[in-house]
């Protein structure tokens, strides 16, 4: 197939989103753009300028007013891109506990979605771009020419969560207890969350991300005729 500009990444917590989407837009010189971040951007706005998250007309009109830009890295401190809220870099800040907090409320205002969308479309349509986050294949960029669906089963997600890196304040949470908060997640948004019509779903349980890369890779160097049936990723 011909190179995409825009790869959309969706499946459902701890399946590798991130992980991937981040190593893929490296292979490919492209935007990694984790579609989250402009939420906590806004949320990181909304505390700053004292508004009640509480108070969804308020939130909602912060999220019409504000312009939230993902661009390619700026500083070499380790970050994987630069977030900007009306220009201002707040690339860390976005990283607070206050707005860990903070931004499960806000996400779920109907008119911070519809805004945020909006926004994300915005920098999708530039193209060579790599978004990562929830309904991007199938809402935000239902037109993207290649769709990833990343599975994988709950003891692999849980496994990858519990064994996630944390602050040094916050201890490592059991196993079991991720388990149980993932699978009432799942519960949650089994409605909603879900592969495009046309989406590749890659089942990655035992598959390191950088297999899954190389996959992708062959997959996009394939004919027409090749991408319609695809091998199996190794294993």
């Amino acid at each position: 197939m011909q190179q995409p500009l825009v790869i959309a990444i969706d499946g459902p917590a701890g399946a590798g989103k991130s992980t991937l989407g981040a190593l893929l837009a490296d292979r490919l010189g492209y935007l990694y753009f984790d579609t989250g971040v402009m939420y906590r951007a806004l949320t990181l706005a909304a505390l700053q300028a004292g508004i009640d998250l509480a108070s969804c007309d308020a939130v909602e009109s912060l999220a019409r007013q504000i312009v939230i830009e993902v661009v390619a890295p700026s500083a070499d401190d380790g970050r994987q891109y630069t977030v900007l809220a009306d220009g201002n870099d707040v690339t860390w800040a976005i990283r607070s506990p206050e707005v860990e907090r903070g931004v499960s409320t806000v996400a779920r205002y109907p008119g911070v979605r519809r805004e945020m969308i909006r926004q994300q479309q915005v920098i999708g349509q530039r193209g060579r771009v790599v978004m990562v986050g929830r309904d991007v294949g199938t809402v935000v960029m239902p037109d993207a020419p290649l769709k990833i669906y990343l599975e994988a089963t709950l003891d692999e997600r849980a496994r990858r969560r519990a064994d996630e890196r944390h602050p040094q304040d916050e201890p490592p949470r059991p196993l079991g207890e991720v388990r149980s908060a993932m699978a009432r997640r799942d519960a949650m948004d089994q409605h909603v969350l879900r592969p495009a019509d046309d989406a590749v779903v890659l089942k990655n349980d035992g598959l390191s991300p950088d297999a899954e890369v190389d996959w992708i890779i062959d997959y996009i160097g394939r004919s027409d005729a090749e991408v319609a049936h695809p091998p199996l990723p190794p294993r």
